[in-house]
């Protein structure tokens, strides 16, 4: 079983790379994914000195505040991981994320820059040492409209090919949407505006792909 998964690892990685598009692809997106990642921080920390609207959200309203971020993140990295997995099994996922994930997040940062908001009153701050990575050390409580969380999650739903791991990666995308509303992380458009933004975005990346 497992010779038989290299052996298709490879051969999908080789008919992969030996076309000049893909490669290209899988290169380019990896350098621009990378150096938005580097940059994030910088705008993360820009938005977080500037004054926004509070909104009054009567499904926050409703529900009262807990911190589970500790479930959040779980389900989050898991579903990343996951996807990795599986991209690097079939690289035209990994192909297909990574654009739309350049996309997306360049999309949030015109987002987040034209509809300032102050987070929520009760908010808990999601912690997760992970996310320094792009976050830096700095806390980060503006990055409101849309939610990046969901939107990924979504995405990897959106890439993954095989029913049983799209349902797998909606009910992760659901949950972590429904706990951030528990967190009061997040307003409520800002969980419902992501599935859509990221679909369109995927909906364009892969038609600008072919």
């Amino acid at each position: 079983m497992a010779r038989s998964t290299t052996i298709t690892l490879k051969k999908n990685w080789k008919r992969t790379w030996n076309s000049s598009l893909q490669r290209a692809q899988i290169i380019v997106g990896s350098v621009l994914i990378t150096i938005i990642s580097c940059l994030l921080p910088f705008f993360f920390k820009l938005i977080e000195k500037r004054q926004g609207a509070t909104l009054n959200d009567w499904v926050l309203n409703a529900i009262a505040p807990h911190d589970v971020s500790w479930i959040i993140f779980t389900i989050i990295w898991g579903m990343i991981c996951y996807g990795l997995w599986l991209g690097i099994q079939k690289p035209t996922i990994y192909i297909n994320f990574v654009w739309s994930l350049i996309f997306i997040l360049i999309l949030r940062v015109l987002a987040i820059s034209l509809v300032p908001l102050d987070p929520p009153r009760n908010l808990i701050v999601l912690t997760d040492p992970l996310t320094g990575i792009f976050y830096g050390r700095s806390t980060i409580t503006k990055d409101l409209f849309f939610s990046g969380h969901t939107s990924i999650l979504f995405l990897i739903f959106l890439c993954l090919e095989r029913k049983t791991d799209k349902i797998i990666a909606l009910l992760a995308t659901i949950s972590v949407a429904c706990l951030l509303l528990v967190q009061h992380a997040h307003y409520t458009i800002d969980i419902v505006m992501a599935p859509i933004a990221t679909y369109g975005v995927y909906l364009f990346v892969r038609y600008l792909l072919k």
